[in-house]
């Protein structure tokens, strides 16, 4: 499988959507059900203030964990996926998107919450460290950052395991591991932000 060396870039994603509404199936798969589900009972508070999901997509997952944030905002490069979510989001006042790409942009305010779920394996070395400069930044001290991430083979810049190792090494000091889980298809990551 060739790999893809550098960032994979907001047209990529455009064309996925252009393509097929929901290319990764996300309201149709048991597997990202289930993945919800998980993702939901590992975080380690009830709700949250200020909750940041990088990857939204079509907001599957951001309808899901909306009930337990005060305020949500979801990002993603996407603006076809983008439509999507905010129709599925649209009686939820306290959830808003914008289309962002990350770590390049980023939305201002700070967050008690930051998910990043599907996506840190689209990044290559140089993004990735750019993104964990901007995490320190913007996650609270005492804030929770999870990272769920498929295991398998890709053929973007890097692994599900690399990519979470990587960020995790990164935000060394910055951050303490809560709770690290895996299955035979993805992994999930509860970290701190130590204050």
């Amino acid at each position: 499988m060739i790999r893809h060396s550098q960032t994979m870039p907001p047209d990529y994603f455009e064309n996925r959507y252009a393509d097929d509404p929901d290319p990764w199936q996300f309201t149709t798969s048991t597997y990202e059900a289930a993945k919800y589900a998980a993702t939901l009972d590992a975080l380690p508070k009830p709700r949250f203030a200020s909750a940041l999901e990088i990857g939204c997509s079509i907001g599957v997952f951001t309808k899901a964990l909306a009930p337990r944030c005060d305020a949500l905002i979801g990002l993603d490069t996407a603006e076809k996926a983008l439509e999507q979510a905010r129709a599925r989001c649209e009686p939820l006042p306290h959830v808003r998107f914008e289309r962002l790409h990350v770590p390049g942009q980023w939305p201002a305010g700070g967050f008690d919450l930051i998910l990043i779920s599907e996506v840190l394996y689209f990044l290559d070395a140089d993004d990735m460290s750019h993104l964990a400069k901007r995490i320190p930044e913007a996650l609270d001290p005492g804030g929770i950052l999870v990272l769920v991430h498929w295991t398998g083979l890709t053929h973007y810049p890097q692994t599900g395991d690399e990519a979470s190792d990587m960020l995790i090494g990164l935000l060394d000091g910055a951050i303490r591991i809560a709770h690290h889980s895996r299955t035979d298809r993805y992994r999930l990551d509860v970290l701190t932000r130590i204050t």
